[in-house]
């Protein structure tokens, strides 16, 4: 029993140095994106082709039955459910066999999350508290691993593993926590056919699980018509691909044949190295020349993501392990654990996402702009941080 759960433990910890690698090339794809997407959305003649392309309707039409979109639909509907399917993947897992299996283990990262969360939306709340835009507060919540990853990985081998990991599971739990928010205040009223629909078809996944059904395709099957009901229920449709991911059986005693390993195996890459790069070509395309002023919104995200984040992470651990409810692992620093709570600021991707939940329009364009400008300077400060104090130190001592 002993060995077989050291086997189960050493797979795992191989399953997350892949998606380590993985998400940290993913991260350097995004970022030569969105340079593309801001080239586009800016040249004269380009603009107007990269914005009608994006507003474009593709879809196909059975008498009744509709099922067109546009294309910025087709990628923050349809695209991104599958991302958060992968990201319901991974979350399942590492509550299964990973980082957050063990309440030892995961205490201290949970602990992180939390704190990378609640300090942010508390300091946009100080900003828009009773105003018309206090419905913004999810956005500077939000971490991107892929961007945080790549940070780490071009700061070199000094970086220790451990660290990686920390962050890995931290930015779980911060999607975890983003998932919920988005479900509880980033939804429309409810639809109740479509909502009792949508649950039937949950329902079925769950007896589909319950009966060992291993065939992947099945589950995506019912999916799709999952993906379909909550989309017309009134609750966005990302997630579906949530709730998809948590009925994928999990198989320990042969992980590499697991339905949910296969699953995540397919999508990491797929998510990594084509959806989230689509993503953030069709939606960091904002205009530069246009007008930008500090005020409530701007001031908001940006002082949650790059003051919020590392305040947040960095104090609830550390007032953490002072009154004995999670312990710091041994080999990472409270410097290390600082320099991870800079690199939390890198909002991006997930931020981007929830502001086009949120506003529309020119605030839209002004919350994207805000996000990116906050999120290279959480960049440039956590790699600053890492090279200038964290690296001399260890230097030092060594």
């Amino acid at each position: 029993m002993k060995r077989r759960l050291q086997t189960t433990s050493a797979r795992a910890l191989n399953l997350i140095k892949e998606f380590i690698h993985l998400e940290s090339f993913g991260g350097i794809l995004l970022l030569f994106t969105t340079i593309f997407a801001l080239i586009a959305a800016n040249i004269e003649g380009v603009s107007e082709i990269y914005h009608r392309f994006w507003q474009s309707s593709f879809g196909v039409i059975f008498g009744k039955f509709s099922a067109s979109l546009t294309m910025h639909e087709w990628v923050n509907d349809v695209l991104m459910a599958v991302f958060f399917l992968s990201i319901g993947l991974e979350i399942k897992k590492e509550m299964l066999i990973g980082n957050l299996a063990s309440v030892k283990k995961a205490a201290f990262p949970i602990i992180a999350a939390f704190g990378g969360m609640i300090v942010p939306i508390c300091i946009y709340f100080g900003f828009n508290f009773g105003g018309e835009y206090v419905h913004g507060f999810g956005i500077p919540m939000a971490t991107d691993i892929a961007f945080a990853l790549g940070v780490l990985m071009l700061l070199g081998k000094r970086v220790p593993l451990e660290l990686k990991i920390f962050l890995v599971t931290l930015a779980v739990v911060d999607d975890l926590g983003a998932i919920v928010v988005i479900a509880l205040f980033y939804s429309g009223g409810i639809v109740w056919s479509y909502f009792f629909a949508a649950g039937g078809a949950l329902f079925l996944l769950f007896c589909l699980n319950r009966f060992g059904m291993k065939n992947i395709f099945v589950y995506l099957i019912v999916g799709i018509f999952l993906w379909y009901f909550v989309h017309h229920s009134g609750i966005h449709a990302t997630i579906s691909g949530v709730l998809l991911a948590f009925t994928v059986p999990l198989r320990v005693e042969n992980m590499m044949r697991s339905p949910l390993i296969r699953a995540e195996h397919t999508l990491n890459p797929m998510s990594a190295y084509f959806i989230m790069p689509i993503f953030a070509f069709a939606n960091a395309g904002v205009t530069i020349g246009g007008e930008f002023a500090l005020n409530d919104i701007t001031l908001g995200i940006m002082t949650g993501l790059i003051i919020g984040k590392p305040i947040g992470i960095f104090l609830f651990t550390f007032l953490s392990e002072k009154f004995g409810a999670a312990k710091k692992p041994d080999s990472l620093s409270w410097l290390h654990i600082l320099g991870a709570g800079f690199l939390g600021g890198i909002g991006f991707t997930m931020s981007i996402f929830i502001a086009t939940l949120t506003f529309g329009g020119a605030l839209l364009e002004e919350a994207k702009l805000t996000i990116m400008i906050s999120s290279l300077i959480a960049t440039i400060i956590g790699a600053l941080f890492f090279r200038l104090v964290l690296f001399k130190i260890t230097a030092v001592k060594s």
